[in-house]
């Protein structure tokens, strides 16, 4: 019988990494770093690094919980272990759907631009091909789709090694305006950081989605731990790498006022046309929506097996051994929304969305290590990191939404 059929584990430990690697960074650097810049200044490396803080916190707390429950649907299931609520199990869960479904429609809407660049064509028709054709690679089988998704992000990193090689400065430049980056003791300096921050928060959105495949990688409860930490921890490198380089090629206004940060940095620093940096910027767009419809169908397909969703949602195909209900049904309706729904505050609204599911991530597991014994051969962190991650995670989003209020009412 189909549904009784379970996920292939064929995912190595340097292939998760590269898929959470690829997850993370495409937003984040080839996107979001103006943005940052126009917050933040100079101090555009302290927002990553203050980011990564927030966001590495959580992930130790994902990576003891991927170890003790290495299954689909990983977050709803935290929640249900943590809380023991099934409609907050759920609701959580289709949380994380959501956050795929509008980071997909909102990046295949994005790659139209990049593809303008080289070909016009019909918008809707570019959208339509794209998502149906990343679908299918999707299905294909996950060995397959996550080494295409692989690749993707060789390339990208390529790209990321490519703006450092021809803009990263001589030690003597860095050493005449390191001053600038070195923020001072002003109040309004520390804002500016802290602003930067919240949007690069979203920088380092993907490293949660990594355990949506936990049932696909082999040995999960050491493998999946340790590459949660080494994509977080090397996303971090490069976004601090590449700000700074940025910086010392552009301006913070001229960054934060520019639709294709990168390529303009490639631009100014060698005098060339960034047709290379623009079209590596199309792979990261392709491996960005590939990445969050291969998850969004494993979260469908791990809410479906613990009877929370339609159980065809749950089958897995004989030949490919993936979701191909869940996926097609993800795609189809990511389809819908890239066509007919004004997504304009993605990083914002995403961002909200995880801070609130990684504040009950964390308190899931302050719950479970109060009430449980040690797994045997799980990763274990001590009990502060999730107390600290649920602090942080829930004032961070408190103080966003504190500040989304007052420019309501200003405005």
């Amino acid at each position: 019988m189909a549904k009784s059929l379970t996920l292939k584990r064929s995912l190595s430990f340097p292939l998760v990494c590269l898929y959470g690697l690829g997850n993370i960074l495409g937003a984040g650097v080839y996107v979001l770093i103006g943005k940052v810049a126009g917050e933040a200044g100079y101090f555009t490396p302290f927002s990553f690094l203050m980011a990564s803080v927030i966001a590495g916190i959580t992930a130790f707390s994902f990576a003891e919980l991927t170890s003790r429950y290495p299954v689909s649907a990983g977050e709803a299931v935290y929640i249900q272990e943590g809380f023991g609520v099934k409609q907050l199990s759920l609701f959580v869960g289709l949380l994380i759907v959501l956050t795929g479904v509008v980071s997909s429609a909102t990046i295949a809407k994005g790659f139209v631009g990049y593809l303008n660049v080289f070909i016009e064509l019909p918008s809707s028709l570019v959208i339509i091909v794209l998502l149906i054709v990343l679908g299918l690679v999707a299905v294909w089988g996950i060995l397959e789709s996550v080494s295409t998704a692989a690749l993707f992000t060789f390339i990208e990193i390529a790209g990321l090694i490519l703006i450092l090689i021809v803009s990263f400065p001589e030690p003597g430049q860095l050493a005449l305006h390191g001053a600038s980056f070195v923020p001072d003791l002003k109040l309004n300096s520390w804002i500016g950081i802290s602003s930067g921050a919240f949007l690069a928060f979203y920088a380092y959105v993907g490293f949660e989605d990594m355990v949506n495949v936990a049932e696909e990688v082999k040995n999960p409860k050491m493998n999946l731990p340790i590459a949660i930490l080494t994509a977080l921890g090397l996303a971090t490198i490069m976004y601090v790498l590449v700000s700074v380089s940025a910086l010392l090629v552009l301006s913070p206004e001229a960054l934060g006022g520019s639709d294709a940060p990168l390529a303009d940095v490639y631009a100014a620093a060698t005098g060339r046309n960034p047709w290379l940096i623009t079209a590596v910027s199309l792979f990261a767009v392709v491996n960005g929506a590939l990445i969050q419809i291969i998850m969004a169908s494993r979260v469908c397909y791990g809410l479906a097996k613990q009877s929370w969703l339609p159980e065809f949602l749950g089958e897995v195909n004989s030949k490919t051994q993936t979701p191909v209900n869940a996926t097609a049904v993800l795609t189809a309706i990511i389809i819908v929304a890239a066509l007919w729904l004004p997504i304009e505050t993605l990083a914002a609204t995403t961002t909200s969305l995880l801070l609130f599911v990684f504040t009950l991530v964390n308190i899931a597991l302050v719950k479970i290590k109060r009430r449980h014994e040690p797994v045997a051969n799980a990763f274990e962190v001590n009990i502060l990191f999730p107390i600290v991650g649920a602090i942080l995670c829930g004032t961070f989003l408190s103080v966003h939404g504190f500040a989304q209020l007052v420019a309501l009412f200003s405005g």
